[in-house]
């Protein structure tokens, strides 16, 4: 079976830069082209950064029938960040705003220090991944070796 990681040479570039624009931006969830226009300046590539926020659950959800995407650990904090002032509010002054005023509420952007920590996760899951990829090669070094062995007995035998 294929990681994620080692299925594509760009992934740990995309998930990095998925983290880093879905735990800045005002809203915590979009939709696939709306990231893929965030993420990339393309939103035609909706397609492609769904398959990546599907691939990894570590890091990301779908939501809204699966027609959008969120950072796992944004969508942990209480949608009481005002995207407009860009500042969080009570509990108490968020219920008692109109559902159209809501809509400018989103959950509050990650820390510099949550991104680190995110970045660094995936840096190390990728890392591991090329390094089990690696350990399951083992028996192709003595495999090729006893061909050589076989070939060469057959070809001294023969000749």
């Amino acid at each position: 079976m294929k990681n994620p990681y080692t299925e594509n040479d760009n992934r740990l570039a995309d998930v990095i830069a998925a983290i880093q624009v879905m735990a800045t931006y005002k809203f915590y969830k979009q939709d696939f082209s709306e990231w893929a226009k965030r993420i990339e300046g393309d939103e035609t590539r909706g397609e492609h950064w769904k398959k990546v926020f599907e691939q990894h659950p570590e890091f990301f959800r779908l939501g809204g029938g699966k027609k959008k995407a969120s950072l796992v650990w944004r969508r942990n904090y209480q949608k009481l960040y005002n995207v407009d002032l860009e500042e969080k509010v009570s509990r108490e002054a968020y219920k008692n705003l109109t559902d159209k005023e809501k809509n400018r509420y989103s959950r509050i952007p990650l820390s510099n220090s949550d991104i680190s920590t995110l970045i660094d996760t995936a840096i190390n899951l990728h890392s591991r991944e090329i390094e089990h990829k690696q350990d399951s090669r083992w028996w192709v070094a003595i495999v090729s070796g006893l061909v050589g062995v076989i070939v060469g007995s057959l070809i001294k035998a023969f000749v």
